[in-house]
């Protein structure tokens, strides 16, 4: 598998669990639960994405580094 599809990748499984992660804080505070079938769409579009715009932004992100 090619570097940058890899890291593109390992970006939306961050960006799903992040979603997942903030769910969970929103039902620890809040007295409704959320449905699971929700939970993971929004999550599953979330990774998605985040997958697809990490891939199509990177040509841009890589040249403005700063030193």
């Amino acid at each position: 598998m090619d570097r940058t599809t890899k890291s593109s990748l390992l970006w939306g499984v961050v960006g799903a669990l992040s979603f997942l992660v903030l769910v969970q804080g929103y039902e620890l505070l809040a007295a409704r639960p959320i449905a699971a079938t929700i939970k993971v769409g929004v999550a599953l579009a979330v990774g998605v994405g985040a997958t697809a715009l990490t891939h199509t932004a990177r040509g841009r992100l890589l040249g403005n580094e700063s030193p």
